[in-house]
């Protein structure tokens, strides 16, 4: 029984103290085979770093350009080569008439290829060995895509935008309406103003560059850049300044004087003042006499030249007619009904200078007067202007357009007359042999055009004008005093 006891224990214990056995077995393998994968990682780091050293690491790109086994100094080479083309580039800015032309060499248009370089280069080289281990497993595993930069000269192209500009941008214009005594005596529309939108121009710029930056192989061109342009609104503008309907500018009429002498010229600028500012109520009716007054030395007229029985002879305001004749082109072409209208009985060359014959309008008080009807819905302002300088008179109405519109017809000659022969008269106020001319030929004609005024398919009225111009003869004074 003893014996059996001792046998059994043997085999238990011969069956146990096999397995320390086992397990070191299994230790020896495990620690065997890590200490030899790890000289196989340490020999494959050792090779890849040393096959990889003073390189960019692989799956790092550029501007989607693989760069991995390429030296930072051939990044920056490659980015140089690439910037070479930019220096034949030329933009031009352009607006209306007026240009600016810029090079890519004064821009000094260039890839930072140093920049490029480093950042490559830098991927799995931060100095922690984690974070750098997963950088170059991302990159070889996923791919980096690094972006170039495009460098610019922004204070050059500051330069240009803002010399540019200089030429572009208006100031906006408030509108001005002054009202003192019955008249207007400060008038001016609002403008709107422009700006050059610098900001935009200059994103512009830098997405043509950019654009021309991503292609693979740069072409230099000639590149046109569309500025963009701001209108500028006044604060103060026409509809708000005045509540009488003065908005926009219905008509205007124009004539010439030169050659004209003094006197005549400070008479054109007197009577046009005397109407400029002038309103006209709603179905009012201007009177071209009433509201220039008295013409005599005493309201400061001097004397010109005007035509008095049948001669033209020097007299108090001379030159009256150049404004009367203006201010009814300009009532015709903002379409205004013409009350009284009278010609002149022979032609007047003034009248002529810019414009065909038939266009005028005579005023003497009281017999002959220029009127017209204010048939719109508001008032209506009457602003005249002279330039004395270029021998310029010009007449504008303003109002609240009611969208009519004034059909003028080319005044038609319908027959001429000449001249009568000279005519010379002996004076015993000149001395003998001096010959002074006083008068001056003119043909007479007959001319008439036709005048309508429509608002879409209705006629608002319909006038025809006609003149019957005499013929002149010229006149000479023969001097017989001894």
């Amino acid at each position: 029984m003893v014996k059996e006891k001792k046998i059994k224990a043997q085999k238990e214990e011969s069956h146990y103290g096999r397995w320390p056995s086992f397990f070191i077995l299994i230790i020896y393998f495990f620690f065997g085979g890590l200490i030899g994968l790890s000289i196989i990682l340490i020999a494959g780091a050792y090779f890849f770093e040393t096959n990889y050293q003073q390189k960019i690491y692989p799956g790092i790109r550029i501007d989607r350009i693989p760069f991995d086994g390429r030296t930072p100094q051939e990044v920056e080479n490659y980015f140089n080569q690439k910037s070479a083309p930019f220096s034949q580039l030329n933009l031009t800015f352009k607006f209306e008439d007026k240009t600016a032309t810029l090079s890519g060499k004064e821009l000094k248009i260039a890839f930072d290829g140093k920049l490029s370089a480093i950042q490559a280069y830098s991927i799995g080289r931060s100095g922690h060995i984690f974070s750098d281990i997963y950088n170059k497993w991302f990159a070889a595993t996923t791919g980096v895509n690094l972006s170039s930069v495009l460098n610019v000269d922004n204070n050059i192209l500051d330069e240009v935008v803002n010399n540019f500009a200089v030429n572009i941008d208006i100031a906006p214009k408030d509108a001005l309406f002054q009202f003192e005594n019955g008249k207007v005596v400060l008038f001016r529309l609002s403008q709107p103003g422009r700006r050059l939108n610098k900001e935009q121009t200059k994103k512009l710029v830098y997405s043509y560059i950019t654009a021309l930056g991503r292609q693979e192989s740069i072409t230099p061109k000639e590149i046109t850049i569309d500025l963009s342009i701001e209108t500028v609104h006044p604060q103060i503008t026409t509809e708000n300044s005045n509540n009488l309907g003065i908005k926009q500018l219905l008509g205007t009429g124009n004539s010439k004087f030169a050659g004209s002498i003094p006197g005549r010229i400070h008479n054109i600028e007197l009577a046009a003042s005397k109407i400029n500012g002038h309103l006209v109520a709603p179905e009012a009716i201007f009177s071209f006499n009433k509201t220039l007054g008295d013409v005599s030395i005493t309201t400061g007229f001097q004397p010109a030249y005007i035509i008095k029985d049948g001669r033209t002879v020097l007299g108090d305001g001379g030159g009256v007619c150049q404004v009367s004749t203006t201010l009814f082109r300009a009532a015709i072409n903002a379409g205004l009904k013409i009350v009284e209208r009278h010609p002149h009985s022979y032609r007047v060359s003034y009248y002529e200078q810019d414009s065909p014959p038939g266009m005028d309008a005579t005023v003497f008080d009281p017999n002959y007067d220029l009127k017209f009807n204010n048939d719109t819905t508001d008032y209506i302002l009457i602003q005249a202007r002279t330039d004395k300088a270029n021998y310029f008179l010009t007449f504008e109405i303003y109002g609240t357009s009611d969208g009519r519109k004034a059909e003028i017809t080319k005044p038609v000659i319908l027959s001429q007359t000449s001249p009568p022969p000279d005519l010379y008269q002996d004076d015993p106020t000149l001395p003998n042999g001096v010959v002074k001319q006083v008068d001056w030929k003119a043909w007479g004609a007959k001319v008439s055009f036709d005048y309508k005024v429509v608002r879409g398919n209705e006629i608002i009225s319909q006038q025809s004008f006609f003149s019957n111009f005499q013929p002149w003869q010229a006149v000479f004074l023969r001097g017989t005093r001894e």
